[in-house]
């Protein structure tokens, strides 16, 4: 058994392969940061004795989904479990962001994951076997103010997800999804936030991929992560969407 992880230099992707090669699952890495990659296989290797690939890929690039698939087939390799993890967000009001990095979060965040689960989600569908496993966010439930073009495209990534679980449901191909929160991460950072504060009172990584392990084993189809995250999901399902907007916009300024 093989799984294919994508954004797994770090954070959340990192921490899921850890809990894949626990498993004794063997692993394809994918993201930009090769040397993360190395370290961290090598440690995956030599502890729990799996085989782990790197293969350093930008899929913010356009056809770089093509590109990882060819390689992976180009290598003999087939995919038992993918996880479309990678994905990153910008902080501030849209009609003042760098047009070029919204661009980059809508190739990656939604055209690379659609692509990778279209071209491996065929492959199992013919062996009518295999698990995808699509990482949105608890922002897939609202709008964002001042992170708009994220926000829609977990939302994206959630409504996507949820139709292709029934769509390969016959098939014997099992599609779920992960909802987490704010999360001990590098996320915040890179989208306009700062350092993490180290005292932050948000799980870790290590503590929301052994959830979504979990959960995935138990074919849960939607799976938000914490207590709190989930009654806050409920609530703007439920509220006055004006109400929420505005809500939102105050939290996130």
């Amino acid at each position: 058994m093989i799984a294919l992880i994508t954004g797994a230099s770090a954070g959340i992707g990192k921490e899921l392969a850890t809990e894949f090669a626990k498993d004794k699952i063997d692993l394809v890495l994918v993201a930009r940061r090769e040397e993360n990659m190395l370290k961290h296989a090598l440690f995956l290797e030599t502890t729990y004795s799996v085989k782990v690939t790197v293969i350093p890929a930008d899929l913010a690039v356009p056809n770089s989904a093509e590109k990882l698939y060819d390689e992976i087939h180009k290598r003999d390799i087939k995919i038992n479990f993918l996880i479309n993890n990678a994905g990153f967000g910008d902080h501030g009001e849209f009609v003042d962001s760098d047009l070029a990095k919204q661009e980059e979060m809508i190739n990656l965040n939604i055209l690379t994951l659609t692509k990778l689960t279209r071209l491996f989600g065929a492959d199992m569908k013919l062996r009518n076997q295999g698990t995808i496993l699509n990482v949105a966010s608890d922002a897939a439930f609202r709008p964002g103010p001042m992170m708009s073009v994220y926000f829609a495209t977990k939302h994206y990534v959630l409504a996507f997800s949820e139709a292709i679980a029934e769509e390969l449901r016959p098939y014997g191909v099992y599609v779920c999804t992960l909802c987490p929160g704010s999360t001990q991460s590098e996320f915040g950072e890179m989208a306009g936030f700062g350092k993490l504060d180290p005292d932050s009172s948000n799980p870790t990584s290590a503590e929301v991929a052994a959830f979504a392990f979990r959960q995935m084993k138990k074919k849960k189809v939607v799976f938000i992560h914490g207590l709190k995250i989930k009654l806050r999901a409920f609530l703007t399902r439920v509220m006055p969407k004006g109400l929420v907007r505005r809500w939102v916009y105050s939290q996130m300024t």
